[in-house]
């Protein structure tokens, strides 16, 4: 991990530095013109319009609106009503376009079963056959995170419902045996946060085995799982493996490889955020490229 890694992870984070710079004359400007790459728009129609483009490539999707760390009630109820909204949207949507979201954005720092009574109800309102993904945030909220997903798929949600599991957090093979037990689909990631070393493997070489291991670990189960990652050399020693498991990506990040992957008939989902609170997203988007 460089020093620029964990800097741009601080930033990331920090009301201060986004104001400051928004503040700055030009400053969001040109910072919206480094990020929108990675981001559809601020509005839920561009992600849709994102949505449609990527299908007609053969490319799946999982929309995402912006936000985390939610720590009022109120805000929370707005964003889960939101995403109601938005699963039933799906209806006339392609059906390889799904939902994604993070819990502290549900207010799962708040409250945690009315975290999971929303994500069971968004869920249930979604088409037949569509997931909502739940993202990996770090290690501290790691066993909420767990807890909720698993609350929620005992409740005979598991077929709509999506995991991450990163491999770079020493927890992750045993999560993974639960998560497995439940059914839950599983999204199998490096692990982008910075974590102190009792709780985290380093980034390189030791993530990179412990990726390997736990890819083939699910592939021998009938559990349904991607492998998200943008390692290449990583990427096709698994497919080589295991056949054409499904890949998933992020938006603007390598997108030449998409075209590629598909011809060669490899399912392939690439993440697609929206909404205002896309510059902290982008500052990680930057830390995320450092040290891999």
């Amino acid at each position: 991990m460089s020093i620029d890694r964990s800097l741009l992870f601080r930033l990331a984070t920090s009301t201060r530095f986004e104001r400051t710079v928004k503040a700055v004359p030009r400053g969001q400007d040109a910072a919206w013109r480094a990020a929108a790459r990675y981001v559809a728009g601020t509005e839920a129609g561009d992600a849709v319009r994102a949505a449609r483009e990527l299908h007609a490539r053969g490319i799946g999707c999982s929309v995402d609106q912006f936000g985390e760390q939610v720590h009022d009630p109120a805000v929370a109820r707005r964003v889960a009503d939101d995403y109601r909204r938005l699963a039933g949207d799906l209806a006339g949507l392609p059906e390889d376009v799904w939902l994604s979201v993070d819990l502290s954005h549900l207010g799962l720092d708040v409250d945690p079963a009315a975290c999971a009574d929303d994500l069971a109800v968004i869920a249930q309102a979604l088409p037949p056959g569509r997931r909502i993904q739940v993202g990996a945030e770090d290690h501290a909220r790691a066993d909420a995170v767990l807890t909720c997903v698993l609350d929620v798929a005992g409740r005979g949600l598991a077929d709509r419902l999506g995991a991450t599991a990163q491999a770079n957090l020493r927890r992750t093979p045993d999560d993974v045996g639960r998560l497995l037990d439940a059914g839950v689909h599983l999204r199998l990631v490096k692990g982008a946060y910075v974590e102190p070393p009792d709780l985290a493997l380093p980034f390189g070489e030791p993530t990179d085995i412990a990726f390997l291991r736990l890819a083939h670990r699910i592939a021998a189960t009938n559990v349904p799982f991607a492998l998200a990652t943008h390692d290449g050399v990583l990427r096709e020693a698994l497919l080589a493996a295991l056949g054409p498991v499904p890949i998933e990506q992020v938006l603007g990040v390598r997108p030449e490889v998409l075209h590629d992957l598909t011809a060669r008939g490899i399912p392939v989902r690439v993440y697609v955020p929206f909404g205002e609170n896309w510059f902290r997203y982008w500052m990680r988007r930057l830390a995320e490229s450092r040290g891999r």
